[in-house]
């Protein structure tokens, strides 16, 4: 075997299929018992259930390269959202995608006039120039950039704080500046979208476009060395060349590291409801932030195939871990969705919660430039995952290619 790849996430599959691509024999071991990591669907009473609110953005560069959106049949949200705030949802929407909805958004009371008018100058600024550019603008924190952009404590607190937390998983929106605009330039370019067979339909198409037999469930690595890969269970394969496509716990103890590559985490609910609360494909926001719970979405609204004929799948997000028990942390939630969508909530069965840890790298300043971050550490060794670029499904993508493309050079393919 010329190459194996530790990890089935989407950096490991994006590294494979340049290395198949390139003619180089190669395998890939996933200590799980499929392909995806974070990015899996559970089917759970004909419901589908994906490991944490996920969505695919359609502007990614690098997703509209690699997987065939039409296959995917991807749904699409709505723009903009729905904000609970003053007793009531109000509605916020893009009024460039959506102008029949100009007056609502311009005279809701999630920020003022003059604050949707800055929107539309932040819009501008962040589809300016290249993604390499927008990458290497001065860096601070969210924050500090929204009120460096002079919007109000109402617009923040109402819309970017419950939005943006449900994004990086930190309610202090103490992420980098280039991580916002950039996923608010992919919010302005392209929809969000989920797959009509769920997420996890992602490396799913990934993997079905690999030579059968290279990837290999089910086979947890002990430690690499050169020219070798040892498996808890003794086994040990020849490699020219091993690329570690973990995520950044896992590669910090192949690599012996004693500290692991800090991330955030998130817990999803999802219930099953007989009637969806609202009618649309949009997100609810928390904009009192009160929480537990910072988002909502009726996913089958979005998606109708996420759930039986005559059901409907709601998903609710809630930022970080909470130290409380399933049970409360349930019960938590259902005091706080009732203040938004009354006592139908009581008609919900919760389906599953999901405690997720890691669920995304920690996203505070400095970030690295995703497209200079070494993915050659040897001859032989080699990482990549959006540990050590960015989050999302498109830097994973990015930097599993990036690796691919330095072990076909130094293999001399």
């Amino acid at each position: 075997m010329e190459v194996v790849i530790i990890g089935a996430g989407l950096a490991g599959l994006g590294c494979a299929r340049v290395l198949h691509q390139a003619g180089i024999p190669f395998l890939i071991l996933e200590a799980s018992d499929g392909v995806g990591g974070r990015v899996r669907t559970d089917r759970v009473e004909g419901f589908l259930l994906d490991r944490g609110f996920q969505v695919l953005q359609t502007a990614y560069p690098e997703a509209r390269r690699v997987l065939n959106y039409p296959a995917l049949e991807l749904k699409p949200f709505s723009p903009g959202a729905l904000v609970y705030c003053d007793g009531r949802l109000h509605r916020v929407a893009d009024p460039l995608r959506q102008p029949r909805h100009l007056f609502s958004t311009l005279f809701s009371p999630v920020g003022s006039f003059a604050d949707k008018l800055r929107v539309a100058r932040l819009r501008r600024q962040v589809c300016q120039g290249s993604l390499e550019e927008l990458f290497r603008r001065p860096e601070t924190s969210t924050i500090a950039a929204l009120k460096a952009q002079g919007f109000s404590a109402s617009m923040i607190e109402r819309f970017f704080r419950p939005f943006f937390s449900g994004v990086f998983f930190e309610r202090e929106l103490a992420s980098s500046n280039r991580m916002f605009e950039f996923v608010f330039r992919m919010l302005a370019e392209g929809d969000a979208a989920l797959p009509a067979g769920g997420i996890g339909a992602i490396p799913a198409q990934l993997a079905d476009s690999l030579p059968p037999g290279s990837i290999r469930t089910g086979a947890a690595v002990a430690r690499v060395e050169e020219g070798k890969v040892v498996l808890a269970s003794g086994e040990e394969l020849p490699a020219r060349a091993v690329v570690l496509a973990t995520d950044g716990r896992e590669t910090a103890r192949l690599l012996g590291k004693e500290e692991p590559f800090p991330t955030v985490a998130c817990t999803c609910l999802y219930f099953a409801a007989p009637c969806p609360p609202i009618p649309e494909p949009l997100l609810v926001l928390d904009g009192e932030n009160r929480g537990p719970v910072t988002n909502l979405a009726v996913v089958s609204n979005v998606a109708p195939s996420y759930a039986p004929p005559g059901r409907s799948l709601i998903q609710a997000t809630v930022v970080g871990n909470p130290p409380f028990s399933d049970p409360e942390l349930e019960a938590r939630a259902r005091t706080q969705l009732a203040r938004w969508f009354g006592r139908e909530v009581e008609e919900w069965r919760l389906l599953r919660l999901y405690r997720i840890d890691p669920a995304l790298p920690d996203q505070r300043p400095p970030t690295p430039d995703p497209l200079e971050q070494p993915v050659r550490l040897s001859s032989w060794l080699f990482v990549c995952g959006e540990y050590r670029s960015l989050s999302s499904l498109h830097w994973a993508l990015v930097s599993g290619r990036r690796a691919g493309e330095a072990v076909a050079r130094e293999l001399g393919t």
